[in-house]
């Protein structure tokens, strides 16, 4: 079984708390920037990243802001929606796992859910080389902007079928992005896909596109 880790993850000049977690053989790493409000204690990020794991793909697991930062986004919930921010703060990250001894030769994708999407998004179009793929869930892509033409990694859109103005920001976001891109719908699914086998759904696709561009060793494990 991977284990999880707990690290502390440098960014740039602060300090991040972090949840690491690699199969032995796996090939890739995913990175996951939450959504707005969220850190990586996601209940929902988390199953996700258990799902990925057995399919044989590493997962990190991070806030994206310090005890501080976070205190500040309480009050004025300002950084949530700083995409360049948390753009940035990824990039740091990202730049910290290829520094990493034990992750710098691994291929590294991103798992992006609301603003943390689209965070993914500019921050895979600033390192066109060093991404290999990104999956958004009931993302934002449409807060990513200009960047979005800028995206060569292989992206995966997943939206819920039931979460209107979500799944026409999607559509709308398809057609601007670069490189290699699919957008599958989960029916009947709202936004924080709670319905019955809805994030399960995700998971499987996510996994798919994972071991697909990132490569995967599959476990033989079985969840308890």
């Amino acid at each position: 079984m991977a284990v999880e880790r707990e690290f502390e993850v440098l960014a740039g000049q602060v300090r991040l708390g972090g949840t690491l977690a690699v199969p032995d053989g796996a090939q890739g790493l995913v990175l996951f920037a939450h959504g707005s409000g969220s850190s990586r204690h996601s209940p929902r990020n988390r199953s996700v990243a258990y799902s990925l794991r057995m399919a044989g793909v590493g997962t990190l697991l991070f806030d994206l802001l310090t005890e501080d930062e976070e205190a500040e986004d309480e009050v004025t919930a300002a950084l949530r929606f700083d995409i360049d921010f948390l753009a940035r703060r990824l990039g740091e990250v990202t730049d910290w796992v290829f520094r990493h001894p034990e992750l710098r030769r691994m291929r590294v994708g991103y798992f992006g859910s609301s603003t943390g999407a689209a965070a993914a998004l500019v921050a895979a179009a600033d390192r066109p080389e060093a991404i290999g793929a990104v999956v958004s869930r009931g993302g934002r892509p449409d807060l990513a902007g200009g960047a979005l033409e800028r995206v060569r990694a292989p992206t995966l859109l997943i939206v819920g079928g039931a979460d209107d103005i979500v799944l026409d920001l999607n559509q709308d976001a398809l057609e601007q992005l670069g490189g290699p891109r699919s957008l599958e719908v989960i029916p009947g699914a709202t936004h924080l896909f709670s319905e019955p086998g809805a994030l399960e759904r995700v998971a499987a696709l996510a996994g798919d596109w994972f071991v697909r561009f990132l490569g995967g060793s599959p476990q033989l494990e079985t969840r308890p």
